[in-house]
């Protein structure tokens, strides 16, 4: 944390009660594991004149942060207006710091990256330590953020004031409709991408990237999980499962995860197949076929009559998915079943398609159910948008970009790790719903 002296600081302690909103800047001062950034911040500074101090701009950015303010400008105007606030950050004077002396500190801060992810990185440690199966299901994606500037094409004139660091980027959405008529929606935005790693039952971030906006999902996935294997292992040694859309459809993706990892995969499939109703025969059974999305029938051999078999589970050391008889498993009538030669079930080894047989067998409700953790990560990003207010920013530059969003999952963490160590963990997403008391029950 920053330390400021407390004779000044305990001032109104009397009121600190009812400080409202300054409670959640609280918690991020006294948590946030900042000291080797300030202390290398004053080092830079050396000698000279401290009318505002290093620990009391950094405060105030972070309250920048906290209560949603777009640009510096709108931060100076609530610190003139909110003398609790200019307190709270350590301006003791009544002076609000200009907009040069912002200007030469955020130069000095975009130095410091690196330090930025450490802060984010202890923070990320001490939740792991507090809390029972933090990092045990991991949901990524990424988040499409907006450069201030505008994207031109390259035979338009510039002004001087564009982004050389953005570039365009594109999503695309598709599916088909009940009446199977198909629908698209295309995206477009110039600017940059977050990709997230956030834990998918308690909603807070483990890992994150900032990249142009043309960056693959899917390359920057294998960049971020080779990342966590040479930098933080642990984590990937304490995870089990990693949810994610079907933007991380990828083979080598897959086996990454499960074959040097352990960690299964429930990534939704794309189409690969030109006829989405079109199946296959699986190798070894006559009667057995199966679709793309992994669900595989049984096809009764008098009348052709195709039914879905039962899901029964994954065989961690044959790297194979049971699959049950229907008619036994559900009590349906069958007249070849004292004939069939799948009547005692069958074993698909997943190496005949990895991307259509997973561990978690895609034709469970189990897939279904850790499928449905993957909108933590949604959540977070939402949280990013109308919390920490980057539906609106003055940024160019993709170092600034990456500086604001390391600040801004920093204060996340630290709040949340400030509600856990002062006994009000249901309050640890305090900006979202809160979380169930039993849940978070902290390590001893």
């Amino acid at each position: 944390m920053s330390i400021i002296p407390q004779q000044t600081l305990f001032v109104w302690d009397d009121e600190i009660e009812n400080l409202g909103d300054l409670e959640r800047l609280r918690l991020v001062i006294e948590y946030i594991p900042d000291e080797e950034l300030m202390q290398m911040l004053e080092k830079q500074r050396g000698k000279g004149r401290d009318d505002y101090p290093v620990r009391a701009m950094w405060n105030s950015i972070l309250a920048g942060v906290v209560y949603q303010h777009p640009s510096i400008e709108s931060l100076r105007r609530e610190l003139a207006r909110n003398g609790q606030l200019r307190l709270m950050c350590g301006f003791y004077q009544k002076l609000v710091p200009p907009a040069w002396v912002y200007t030469r500190f955020l130069k000095k801060l975009f130095e410091h990256e690196e330090e930025i992810e450490k802060i984010f990185k202890k923070l990320v440690e001490e939740l792991y330590k507090l809390l029972p199966d933090f990092g045990k299901d991991l949901a990524i994606d990424s988040k499409a953020i907006s450069s201030l500037a505008t994207g031109i094409n390259k035979n338009q004139k510039t002004d001087g004031r564009r982004d050389k660091d953005a570039a365009w980027g594109k999503k695309e959405y598709r599916g088909i409709r009940e009446d199977k008529s198909v629908w698209e929606k295309i995206i477009k935005w110039f600017g940059y991408k977050l990709h997230l790693i956030v834990d998918a039952n308690y909603e807070l971030p483990v890992a994150y990237s900032v990249t142009k906006a043309s960056e693959s999902d899917i390359s920057q996935a294998h960049q971020m999980i080779d990342k966590l294997e040479k930098e933080r292992p642990q984590i990937l040694k304490h995870c089990n499962t990693i949810e994610a859309d079907r933007g991380y459809d990828d083979t080598k993706l897959i086996q990454k995860l499960y074959d040097q990892h352990k960690i299964k995969p429930v990534i939704d499939i794309r189409n690969m197949w030109k006829d989405p109703d079109k199946t296959r025969s699986l190798p070894g059974y006559e009667n057995v076929i199966y679709n793309y999305k992994g669900n595989v029938y049984c096809c009764c051999q008098e009348t052709g009559k195709q039914k879905e078999m039962a899901a029964g589970g994954f065989e961690e050391d044959r790297k194979t998915l049971k699959k049950l008889c229907p008619a036994k498993q559900y009590g349906l009538d069958c007249k070849c079943i004292d004939t069939c030669p799948i009547k005692h079930g069958i074993r698909i080894k997943i190496d005949i398609d990895r991307r259509i047989f997973t561990p978690i067998d895609r034709a469970s409700y189990k897939w279904k159910r850790y499928y449905n953790k993957r909108t933590a990560v949604e959540r977070v990003n939402s949280r990013l948008d109308e919390s920490f207010g980057f539906e609106k920013h003055y940024i160019r530059g993709q170092k600034k970009m990456s500086i604001k969003c390391g600040v801004a999952l920093c204060v996340m963490l630290a709040m949340a790790l400030g509600r856990i160590k002062e006994k009000q963990a249901e309050q640890m997403r305090s900006l979202v719903k809160p979380v169930q008391k039993e849940k978070v029950q902290t390590a001893a």
